[in-house]
């Protein structure tokens, strides 16, 4: 067995059962290895949408996911999707080709330095240059990749390491491993969360991805009902509490001052519950440092001047809130937030009969709703269409939103989508981009028509950098820079033999929906957009009180 056939032994072992990549010539004993291999060799059309599959199947299975590229450009081409991956907590595992280390200390054609590249973008990089390390190497990799909390793991094979046979022995067995233990929070600690809940008069949850990834959703829900303390949960964690729910304030992330804002502001206890600062800042929240704090995670707060919590319940997220609910009585009706609650549903149903043309992007994600089910999934793309999203599109479970917050993404919805297919086939996947970042990664529709992948595509079409255009018109009163012009998106898809949908008056995305969600092939539908929405809600944002 060489190097290459060790590391596909040792990758069947952790389970993988896709890698999405390219082959070049600097991996072909890999491909090679992975003829005679149970994983699947997903082959895309460009290294980007690659890192970007595996990192929405790392964070819809919590299982790494794998991709692969060669060396120099296609390695570089991985770099956005892997950063992508570990800012957001998605466990991936990058592998690429390298030049042979006889050629690593002159100039070299396509030969970069790559576990430096990537070192500060990883949990860890590292290079295999003796045959029989290689099952170390990878299971640290998938070790790091999947721990708390999980993000991208970088591994390069150099061309001639990977044809060297692996002596046999030790070197050629794939490392064992275990589940991880369960640590458990402190008494002491549980006890003094449950003293500052008591005293509280107006707590609220604010609730991160972390709780999502630790399966804490349950016992959220648990926690938030029984002692009727109100819930708010960052864009990544949209589902941990249904948003029908009575103690549900939905989504905060915004730019602006949004109703979720104004809940904090009265509230006299956070209790942050797998809060992750990278996805919305303590500033945002606590920029006068006068909120009490509790915060509940699988690993301690992050160090930051503005989130300095009194106290940490550390270890299982589900145990932690089971004890502290055992300690605590139930509070009386949060009246306050209710009264929040109301002014947000009446917003919301003010749009559901809307018939203007170009759509409003609130009456958009309402006639989505209504045709998704609760556990099918929306792959939402960064830019405009993501702050609509957070705001209007609901959800009863975690992941079925997937929102990039912590690297904030363009160009992820296709590719994402196409994993969450492959994950939960059985459901409907929904990838929703406006126009700038579908053309970012669009080509890896023919990957899913080439696979028998259907999914649908729907673009907010604005013929804009809609998001920038909004933040400019904010602070300047217009914009630059920000416009282009767009592909006739249905014969775009036609020619690509996918099928292609053009909407023209608001009465007909639903029933498109439908029939796009019924074909055997990817579909796209090109939806003209109202984004003069943009500027009516920061203005409207500014009257809240």
């Amino acid at each position: 067995m060489n190097t290459a056939e060790v590391l596909v032994t040792c990758l069947e072992n952790e389970g993988v059962t896709y890698i999405f990549g390219i082959p070049g010539e600097e991996n072909l004993e890999l491909i090679k290895a992975l003829e005679k291999s149970s994983i699947r060799f997903i082959t895309v059309r460009h290294e980007q949408g690659a890192a970007f599959m595996a990192d929405v199947y790392g964070r819809l299975t919590g299982k790494a996911g794998v991709c692969l590229s060669t060396l120099g450009p296609g390695a570089t081409n991985l770099v956005t999707g892997v950063a992508d991956a570990n800012s957001d907590g998605a466990p991936l595992v990058a592998i690429t080709g390298q030049v042979g280390t006889d050629r690593m200390h002159i100039t070299s054609h396509q030969y970069l330095d790559l576990v430096g590249m990537f070192t500060p973008i990883t949990k860890r990089s590292k290079q295999i240059v003796r045959p029989d390390t290689v099952n170390e190497i990878i299971r640290l990799a998938f070790k790091y990749a999947e721990s708390e909390k999980p993000g991208a793991c970088y591994v390069d094979l150099p061309c001639n390491i990977a044809a060297m046979e692996v002596p046999e022995g030790a070197g050629r067995i794939p490392i064992k491993h275990h589940k991880i233990n369960q640590v458990l929070p402190s008494k002491d600690c549980i006890r003094a969360a449950a003293t500052l809940i008591e005293k509280a008069k107006n707590p609220v949850i604010l609730a991160g991805h972390s709780a999502v990834r630790n399966n804490a959703s349950d016992a959220l829900r648990d926690f938030s009902s029984k002692l009727r303390i109100p819930v708010i949960n960052t864009m990544m964690a949209k589902g941990i509490v249904p948003y029908t729910s009575e103690y549900s304030l939905r989504t905060i992330g915004i730019p602006q001052r949004d109703y979720q804002d104004i809940a904090i502001e009265q509230a006299d206890l956070v209790i942050a519950v797998g809060y992750d600062i990278v996805e919305f800042a303590p500033s945002r929240w606590n920029g006068k440092v006068k909120h009490k704090i509790i915060h509940i995670d699988a690993n301690e707060n992050h160090i930051n001047k503005l989130y300095q919590p009194d106290e940490e319940v550390i270890g299982d997220i589900s145990y932690a809130l089971h004890e502290i609910e055992s300690y605590c009585k139930p509070k009386a009706k949060p009246e306050w937030a209710f009264k929040i609650r109301e002014q947000i549903v009446e917003e919301e149903e003010s749009y559901t009969n809307d018939s203007c043309f170009p759509m409003k992007p609130q009456k958009i994600l309402s006639d989505i709703r209504s045709v998704m089910s609760e556990n099918d999934i929306l792959i939402s793309d960064v830019g405009a269409h993501k702050m609509w999203i957070a705001r209007h599109y609901h959800c009863y479970y975690p992941n079925t939103c997937i929102i990039s917050n912590g690297f904030a993404t363009m160009g992820i919805a296709v590719p994402g989508a196409l994993a969450a297919k492959l994950v939960c086939p059985e459901r409907k996947i929904l990838a929703v981009s406006g126009d700038g970042g579908f053309m970012m990664n669009s080509q890896e529709l023919e990957t899913a028509l080439r696979y028998k992948i259907p999914f649908v595509t729907l673009i907010f079409n604005d013929a804009h950098y809609g998001l920038i255009k909004w933040k400019q018109e904010e602070r300047y009163g217009a914009s630059s820079c920000v416009d282009f012009s767009n592909p006739d998106f249905v014969k775009m898809a036609e020619s690509m033999h996918l099928k292609g949908y053009r909407i023209t008056k608001a009465e007909d995305l639903v029933p498109v929906l439908k029939e796009a969600f019924a074909q055997n092939v990817p579909a796209i539908i090109d939806c003209p957009v109202d984004y003069s929405e943009n500027l009516k809600l920061s203005e409207m944002l500014k009257s809240l009180q």
